[in-house]
Order: structure tokens, then C-alpha cells, then sequence
């Protein structure tokens, strides 16, 4: 019943989208039928909606079912179309099946041509897997992201601003240890002159941005840690509990709690691992065994953030199980051998918090911190 109302009355759209135009693909299950709009009109979408319902003989209330890939655009689109009842579906590209037999054209009418016929079988052929459909979240989720994003692009940028200052300090043979304490009027080149007045006013600026970057920052600091003294959001309350356990600080448990933890539902181990990318990847076929390593397929955000905690949990929870685990396996092995094991570590605590956060289960041997 279902391969029947989705084939007869429904119509399918596909949406390729760039910056100045979007190809909309339109089909009910037979000949695609491709149109323009520009990119954003809100409008022309709901207008070509309406003439491919016409052209195609389905009535004006047929239902709607569309599709396009996550990319720059976000969630709105999504939104949007949700608004408008229109079923749509947000495709994570890297699970797109192409042929890999020959170098493959790439134009936008192929594009949505095949996310159409994708679309499709998605819908005709609900036990086959067609793609990956990202899961969206929802406006106060996505918005308790942007500060500890903001926070990553600050850090970014204040790097790029502090190496640039002694690049261009070294470029005239100074070398300055702390460079918040530099003036740059008493500076000296090698030769013990004064800087020139246009490398001068160069620093001058690079230092002005600097300090700007550095501004924010604290600010931002200052917003998490008032947040975290009285937390009012699911994320914030995950985020205080995971600061019980030695090791996890407040910014690893406030990008922890708001990347990962408080919007997914995980079911099981196998989940929290796949979703960091910490999953292996084996290769078994015929004599030929073995292993290629993790899938990194998932959030690379979360899965450096747990491979950074692993190496501090083994330096602050020296006796927790997961600690006397690591170094009774990689502890006598060579360094190669300890990063691969640092990888099995970071995905067995990412387990063992969404334990604490989801069941209340203290990982083994772990020192808490006071309520």
C-alpha cells in the first residue's frame, strides 16, 4: 500500500543547491523533470512545486516528498519545507553511492538527478540502504553549539595572530619569550636599532587584533563558567555533572555535553562509538584479514576532543579500570602500539560517560569530585 501511494499520487523533488541558483528535480517515479529557481526564493520553490503538480496530473494536496544534501545552507531549508508540509529528507553526501569504474562527470543536472533517483528507492525500497539521513536538530540545539564553535575559531585565530608577531619578529632576528609583556617602542632588531616605522605599524595592528581575539575570548570564558554555576539547560546540567570526574575540565565538558551527549539518543555502546568515528574498520575477505583502523566517519570534533581526554584520564585517573586496562595492554609497547591504544581508549570513555550521564554509573575505580 505504501509503494502505491508513494508511486501514484505523491511527487518527489530533489533539491541541488548552490550559491546563486538552486536545480530543483521533480518526478513522480518515471521522467525527472529539472527546474531553476535562484537561490533562497522562498517563493519560486513553492511555485514550481505547484506547475510540476500540474504538469505531472496529481492533484493540488498531493503529498510532497524532497530531499537535499547538508552542506552550507544548514537546517533551514529543512525547516522550512517543514512548514509548508512538505516530508523532507537532510542526506549526509558522503553516503552517496557513485560509480567508481571510470572518472565520473559531475554537473548539477547529474547531481540531482541521482539524489531523484535515490530518493526514490529510498521510499520504494525501505529494506534496502540506500543513504545515511542526518538527524536535525532542533533551533535551541543547534544554537547551544555556537559557543563553544566560536570559541574554536577565537582560539584559531589568536594562534594565527600570535605567529605571525614572532615571524615577523625573527624576520629581524628578535625573539621575544613573552610577548604580553613586549613594548614594542623599546624593541630592537639585531643590530640593536629601532624597529621601522612601517614593521612598527604592522605589529602595531597584528597586536591591536590580537588583544580584540583575546577579549572575546575571556568573555566567552566568562559566559560558560556563569552557565556552569547555575545551569538551566538539559546540556549545561550534563555539562556540571561530567565536571564531577577528575580529568574533564570545563570546556571538554561543556563541548562534550552540547556536541554529543545531549541531543542523541544512543542505545547502545556501539552508537556512542560510531558516532565519534572510533569505530574500526575490518577487512575480511577471502584469506586476506585485517584491520584498517577507525571508520572516522563521525563527529571529528567530539573524536579529537575524547583522544585528548583519554591521555589526560590516563595522567588523572591513574587507577580507574579504564587506566589499569590501558597499561596492562599498551603499557610495555612501543609508541606506535600506545597511540593505537590511546584511540581504544578514547572510545571505551566516551562509553563509560554516556553511562554516567544515562545510567548513573560511576566509571570502575574513578575519582569524583565534590558535589
Amino acid at each position: 500500500m505504501t509503494e502505491v501511494l508513494h508511486s501514484v499520487v505523491s511527487l518527489y523533488l530533489a533539491f541541488e543547491l548552490s550559491n546563486t541558483n538552486w536545480k530543483l528535480a521533480f518526478s513522480t517515479g518515471g521522467k525527472i523533470r529539472l527546474v531553476n529557481v535562484p537561490a533562497g526564493a522562498q517563493a519560486r520553490v513553492l511555485e514550481a512545486v505547484a506547475v510540476a503538480k500540474k504538469k505531472l496530473g496529481l492533484p493540488p494536496d498531493a503529498p510532497v516528498y524532497s530531499c537535499y544534501e547538508a552542506g552550507r545552507d544548514g537546517f533551514w531549508i529543512h525547516r522550512w519545507l517543514a512548514t509548508q508540509h512538505i516530508t523532507n529528507l537532510v542526506v549526509d553526501p558522503a553516503s552517496i553511492a557513485v560509480n567508481r569504474r571510470q572518472r565520473r562527470a559531475k554537473t548539477d543536472r547529474l547531481d540531482a538527478e541521482l539524489l531523484m533517483r535515490q530518493l526514490l528507492r529510498h521510499y520504494r525500497e525501505p529494506e534496502s540502504v540506500v543513504w545515511k539521513v542526518v538527524r536535525v536538530p532542533s533551533v535551541a540545539e543547534e544554537d547551544q553549539r555556537r559557543v563553544h564553535r566560536e570559541r574554536e575559531r577565537l582560539v584559531a585565530e589568536r594562534t594565527g595572530h600570535v605567529n605571525r608577531i614572532r615571524a615577523l619578529l625573527v624576520l629581524h632576528g628578535i625573539r621575544i619569550p613573552r610577548l604580553k609583556r613586549m613594548v614594542l617602542e623599546e624593541v630592537r632588531d639585531w643590530a640593536g636599532q629601532s624597529l621601522t616605522p612601517q614593521l612598527q605599524a604592522e605589529l602595531q595592528r597584528e597586536v591591536t587584533r590580537w588583544e580584540l581575539v583575546e577579549q572575546q575570548l575571556r568573555a566567552l570564558q566568562q559566559l560558560q563558567k556563569d552557565r556552569l554555576a547555575a545551569p538551566q539547560t538539559p546540556a549545561e546540567q550534563q555539562a556540571r555533572r561530567l565536571m564531577r570526574l577528575y580529568s574533564l575540565g570545563p570546556i571538554s565538558a561543556w563541548t562534550l555535553s552540547h556536541e554529543f551527549f545531549s541531543w542523541r539518543q544512543f542505545r547502545n555502546r556501539r552508537q556512542v562509538g560510531a558516532l565519534a568515528g572510533l569505530t574500526g574498520t575490518p577487512y575480511d575477505s577471502g584469506g586476506s584479514r585485517r584491520e584498517q583502523g577507525i571508520s572516522k566517519a563521525g563527529n571529528a570534533r567530539v573524536r579529537t576532543l575524547a583522544i585528548e581526554l583519554a591521555w589526560g584520564w590516563l595522567r588523572f585517573q591513574p587507577n580507574s579500570a579504564l587506566s589499569v586496562w590501558f597499561k596492562k595492554r599498551f603499557g610495555a609497547g612501543t609508541a606506535r602500539q600506545r597511540r593505537v591504544g590511546i584511540v581504544a581508549l578514547a572510545r571505551k570513555l566516551l562509553v563509560a560517560l554516556w553511562k554516567f550521564l544515562d545510567h548513573a554509573e560511576v566509571p570502575a575505580g574513578a575519582r569524583m569530585r565534590a558535589a
